[in-house]
C-alpha cells in the first residue's frame, strides 16, 4: 500500500478516483493518516446525491463519523490499479537492488523507470511523473 503523502501528491497532481468495492482509502488530516478504510457494501458504501458522492459509514453507531464527503477521503489506491492507470505506457516491473523499478514509456516513446522499496510505490511515482510531465 502506497504512503499518504505519495497518495496526496497523485491527488494533487490529478488523479481522479470514483471509488468502488474493496478501495482503500483515509481520512487525512484529522488525524486519522494511519487509520485505513475499505469500501465496502456492508460497512462503508459510496452513496452518491446530486451534490456528490458521499462515503458512508454504516453500522459504526459507536464512532461519531456517519458520512463523509468524497473530496475529503483520500484514495490508496492498490498496485493493481496503478498499473492499470499507467496504462499501455507500462512495459515492465524489474527487481533491483533495494527494490524495484517500474518501468514505462516517456512521451517521447522512450522507456524510463522509477525505483522504490516496494512495486506500488515504484508504480505510483511512475504515474506521478506522468501526471506532472503531461503524458498521462
Amino acid at each position: 500500500m502506497i504512503s499518504v503523502p505519495l497518495a496526496r501528491s497523485l491527488r494533487d497532481a490529478g488523479l481522479r478516483w470514483s471509488p468502488t468495492a474493496g478501495d482503500r482509502f483515509v481520512v487525512a488530516d484529522r488525524d486519522m493518516d494511519d487509520q485505513v478504510f475499505v469500501l465496502s457494501d456492508m460497512t462503508v458504501e459510496v452513496r452518491r446525491f446530486p451534490t456528490g458522492p458521499v462515503i458512508a459509514f454504516n453500522g459504526t453507531t459507536e464512532w461519531a463519523l456517519d458520512s463523509l464527503d468524497q473530496d475529503d477521503a483520500l484514495w490508496l489506491p492498490a498496485e493493481h490499479q496503478l498499473r492499470d492507470l499507467l496504462g499501455g505506457s507500462f512495459r515492465r516491473l524489474e527487481r533491483v537492488p533495494g527494490g524495484f523499478t517500474a518501468v514505462v514509456a516517456d512521451g517521447s516513446g522512450s522507456d524510463v523507470g522509477t525505483t522504490a522499496a516496494e512495486p506500488a510505490d515504484a508504480y505510483a511515482l511512475a504515474l506521478l511523473a506522468r501526471l506532472t510531465d503531461g503524458t498521462a
